[in-house]
């Protein structure tokens, strides 16, 4: 038997006191969402189902107790803590769903500079962490743009990448260890140690897993010196992408690695470098550390870009500038949304990647795709972030004037057909159809067709762990 949404609340403040326990209309509705849907949330439209609560959890127990209850009863729950993310995976897909708030498990655990970890739970913001340890001169060397916003649990569930991966990694590469709870409320710690051989890593069943699987409550991650008096900055401007990807390519063969290696095509870097940039691709980088390293990776990486005439070089005040105003904090997305209401222009990303020898092949064909098929682009451009030894990354950028169209119309005329434009084009090529921000409610209906064969092991995950389905419904598992 289904339960009302007054049986739900009243059973949950016996588990876990009446003022955890939120049935607020208005807070239920702004929680029932993420920025994907950013244009009906200012418009104070929200056509996702309502949850039955937003229950905010204290403590593992917590987690615990909430999820064991909801899978006894069948309830879909929705694990959030810093609510930054931009896939639709906060969505609530089904009526009377459980918003599982873990923001208030806010303590750093512990710092250990001997053995180079830090312990955090789940709730702790990535920027009070990060200030914390730069007090001490550490770092977790993780900065992505909604370092402010984001925490660590979120950073964790969403496989999130920081602004220096390349030098540091995403956060796959960063966490040691890890606390989880399962649907069933078994409670699982993973330990702490530099690696291990003893099967096959089980943090990567955790890491990801979008709150489809599981709810972690606890982080552990490594930490590096900070250093950066030790920064070195360079900037370049040049004609086109293809000669920017080969440089990044062969910075990155050559086994170099600065902490930032970008590059910007001509409409996403007038964007950003308009007082430069003059209607050129911009490629910059970043090299830190040891002043040693970060000297040396300077000046070779200053060698390969010589080769080509076409790169003409930038003040490095330039860069340094920019980089000092990158990350979103509650301000810039308060001033996002004046400027939305103002301008009745909006803007999203698409991130995907692939690897060297198609990068240029998914760009192009993407933005031909979206110029000619989808109506009142402002916008149209990107840039490469993150950059392997095999590949990079492409994160488009698209902007689009809202004409005669309802606020929850949208989603249907424009962000839809761009994205799918630019995942179809990514995965034709053979590409990867997200590289950081997650698959969320929204990337779903391309899911089996970016894991092909080896969906059947994601899909025995799910079948393994969350047997009743109520963790997440629809992120990264789509609902049949």
């Amino acid at each position: 038997m289904t339960l009302t949404r007054d049986k739900i609340s009243n059973d949950l403040k016996m588990i876990v006191g009446n003022e955890s326990v939120v049935t607020d209309e208005q807070v239920l509705k702004e929680n029932s969402h993420d920025r994907f849907r950013k244009y009906e949330d200012i418009n104070g439209i929200y056509t996702r189902p309502m949850p039955a609560a937003l229950v905010k959890v204290k403590d593992t127990k917590d987690v615990s107790s909430v999820l064991k209850y909801a899978n006894e009863n069948g309830i879909n729950v929705v694990p959030r803590t810093g609510g930054s993310a931009t896939e639709g995976g906060l969505e609530t897909a089904l009526e009377n769903s459980l918003v599982v708030d873990g923001s208030e498990m806010n303590e750093i655990i512990k710092i250990d500079t001997y053995n180079m970890l830090a312990t955090a739970q789940c709730g702790v913001p990535l920027e009070v962490l990060e200030d914390k340890l730069r007090e001490q001169g550490y770092t977790t060397g993780h900065s992505p743009q909604s370092k402010p916003l984001a925490q660590m649990g979120g950073l964790v569930a969403t496989r999130s990448i920081g602004q220096f991966s390349t030098l540091y990694g995403g956060i796959e590469d960063m966490v040691v260890g890890l606390e989880a709870v399962f649907p069933n409320g078994e409670i699982t710690r993973i330990k702490n140690v530099p690696r291990r051989a003893a099967g096959p890593d089980i943090r990567h069943v955790i890491m990801g897993n979008e709150g489809a699987l599981c709810y972690i409550t606890e982080v552990t991650v490594k930490i590096f010196k900070y250093q950066p008096e030790n920064n070195k900055f360079l900037g370049y401007t040049l004609e086109n992408m293809k000669t920017g990807f080969e440089i990044l390519r062969e910075v990155m063969v050559a086994g170099y690695k600065p902490s930032v290696a970008r590059l910007y095509d001509e409409e996403d870097g007038a964007y950003h470098f308009s007082h430069f940039a003059d209607d050129k691709c911009v490629l910059i980088f970043m090299a830190e550390g040891p002043k040693a390293i970060a000297d040396a990776t300077a000046e070779a990486i200053a060698e390969i870009v010589t080769k080509y005439d076409e790169c003409k070089p930038v003040e490095e005040h330039y860069i340094k500038t920019w980089f000092e105003h990158l990350n979103w904090d509650p301000a810039a997305v308060a001033e996002e949304r004046v400027e939305i209401v103002e301008t009745q222009n909006l803007g999203f990303t698409t991130e995907v990647s692939g690897n060297w020898d198609v990068i240029h092949d998914i760009y192009q064909s993407a933005i031909e795709r979206v110029r000619n098929e989808v109506p009142d682009i402002t916008l149209l451009g990107g840039h490469s972030s993150h950059s392997y030894m095999t590949g990079t990354n492409v994160y488009f950028v698209y902007y689009y004037n809202l004409v005669d169209i309802k606020p929850e119309e949208e989603i249907s005329k424009y962000h839809y057909p761009i994205q799918n434009i630019i995942v179809e084009e990514t995965l034709k090529h053979g590409g990867s159809m997200c590289h950081h921000h997650g698959v969320g409610k929204h990337r779903t209906h391309f899911i089996k067709e970016e894991y092909t064969s080896s969906y059947y092991i994601l899909e025995n995950l799910k079948k393994a762990f969350d047997p009743n389905g109520i963790m997440n419904a629809g992120t990264i598992f789509p609902i049949e």
